[in-house]
């Protein structure tokens, strides 16, 4: 089975730009670091790139989940993360792009007190999306009450369709296994040992790269830097991913994957600092000097935290992720503005 095999003959939806850029980065590392005559080569794949509000890892999954909707013929997609979330704003928008009613249940302190409208939870209102705020606790509840809506919609004559949360779900996950044939095809020497760096937050953009770089059997490693939970939720989350892909497309590598979870799946954990979605103030501080440095802007609740993760394991050891390390760009540059007042003394102070 080649690489592509489990994506051709599923319907898909235009809505990234792809493929996206792989740039070469030879100041971020020291410019975190520090000048290091060990320091491994640095790219980044640029998913931030995939589109302009359509920004990001999470267009990838909702080209191939939105053309199944619409294959199902749903009218209304519904789907669920936090208040920032930036898989919210992209089904959001991407739905309206597409004709969908779209409703998002979104995680809050206060549901009955609702944030102001700011960056990525503007953005999802502007889109004309139904914002269902609910507290942490009920959120923990989040399928049952997706698919309760789901069923009043469905008395009402109208058609929902699911998507989880992030989009991880087996469909969703393909559009990763295509982001690995887009650097295979995009990076010098491809056969050489590479280590692939993304930041875990739902699991799906994971369980694609590990099976795009097993379906082409390369020479490569993919490392999860978890910004939430911890390194057995995910190597179970993904694992499961990973078996359901196995299940519903009869890929074998995805069930080898799966049933060796424990020893396949590499997430480095430790890095979560404050927890999901907060900062600490050397976080913010690595993002403001690597855009100082490469012009190039991280997101404080996923790439940020990945990347802090990344330089932390480098400044242990510079040799334990090898000489080439690709940085999956997932996005993420609305939630930035949502941290304007934590980023404004460290802005001035420079």
């Amino acid at each position: 089975m080649t690489c592509l095999a489990p994506l051709v003959s599923l319907p898909r939806v235009s809505l990234a730009r792809l493929p996206t850029p792989l740039e070469l980065v030879p100041r971020l590392l020291p410019a975190v670091l520090g000048p290091h005559a060990n320091l491994p080569q640095l790219y980044l794949k640029r998913d931030d790139l995939t589109g302009a509000e359509l920004t990001g890892n999470k267009v990838r999954k909702l080209e191939l989940l939105l053309a199944d909707a619409l294959a199902r013929g749903a009218d209304t997609v519904l789907t669920c993360g936090g208040e920032q979330s930036n898989h919210c704003r992209a089904t959001a928008l991407a739905a309206a792009k597409l004709g969908l009613r779209c409703i998002l249940l979104l995680r809050v302190a206060e549901p009955h007190h609702p944030p102001p409208p700011t960056g990525n939870l503007l953005l999802s209102a502007l889109s004309g999306a139904e914002l269902r705020f609910v507290s942490r606790a009920e959120y923990a509840d989040r399928a049952a009450r997706m698919t309760a809506i789901c069923d009043e919609l469905g008395r009402q004559g109208r058609s929902g369709y699911i998507i989880p949360e992030g989009g991880s779900n087996a469909l969703g996950s393909l559009g990763y296994v295509a982001c690995i044939e887009e650097l295979h095809a995009q990076l010098p020497d491809p056969e050489r040992p590479t280590t692939v760096v993304y930041a875990a937050g739902s699991g799906g953009t994971g369980a694609g790269l590990l099976l795009g770089v097993a379906l082409l059997k390369l020479p490569w490693r993919v490392v999860g830097i978890n910004v939430c939970d911890d390194r057995a939720y995910f190597v179970q989350r993904i694992g499961d991913i990973l078996a359901e892909t196995a299940n519903a497309f009869a890929i074998d590598e995805a069930g080898t994957l799966a049933k060796t979870r424990e020893h396949s799946i590499d997430i480095r954990d430790g890095y979560v600092g404050r927890g999901y979605a907060l900062s600490q103030p050397a976080e913010l501080a690595m993002i403001r000097d690597i855009c100082h440095a490469t012009g190039c802007v991280l997101d404080p609740v996923y790439t940020g935290k990945a990347m802090f993760g990344l330089c932390a394991e480098l400044r242990a050891d510079p040799a334990s992720l090898g000489e080439r390390i690709v940085f999956v760009h997932t996005g993420g540059i609305y939630g930035l503005l949502a941290k304007a007042e934590e980023l404004a003394p460290l802005v001035r102070s420079r």
